[in-house]
């Protein structure tokens, strides 16, 4: 059986060539159906977080510019960060014990839960929710 070709894009003069830093999303996010279940707004802090790392995707990015770059309130950005750390497709750590801004990094797509190593450096989805004020 032979493969039909791929059709031309619609502007094959344009095509698009990264030209300063590039941030890449797994497309198992597309493939494995993590859209739908991450939702638009998890997704869309998603992209931004991945627009902001760096090489060992980390982003450094505080709450309130990220809800102010994807026009955001900051409880739906705050629901859509827990999203992404229960999910286990990002990390967080505080930058002091209390503080909700900190370190977002990226991690690896994995089919089950994500590993940590040292624990201690990082917070669970239900810390940080408490210390944003969702109870239980």
């Amino acid at each position: 059986m032979s493969r039909r070709p791929r059709p031309e894009p619609p502007r094959p003069n344009l095509v698009r060539r990264p030209t300063r830093a590039f941030g890449w999303l797994d497309a198992a996010l597309l493939h494995e159906g993590w859209l739908a279940r991450l939702g638009a707004e998890a997704v869309a802090v998603l992209v931004l977080l991945a627009l902001a790392a760096d090489q060992r995707g980390a982003s450094y990015y505080g709450r309130a510019r990220m809800a102010e770059r994807l026009g955001l309130k900051r409880q739906s950005l705050d629901l859509a960060l827990a999203r992404l750390l229960e999910l286990g497709l990002v990390a967080h750590r505080p930058w002091r014990a209390g503080c909700a801004d900190g370190v977002w990094q990226l991690l690896p797509m994995s089919p089950g839960p994500a590993k940590t190593t040292g624990g201690e450096d990082c917070e669970s989805v239900s810390a940080i929710l408490a210390r944003l004020g969702f109870g239980r």
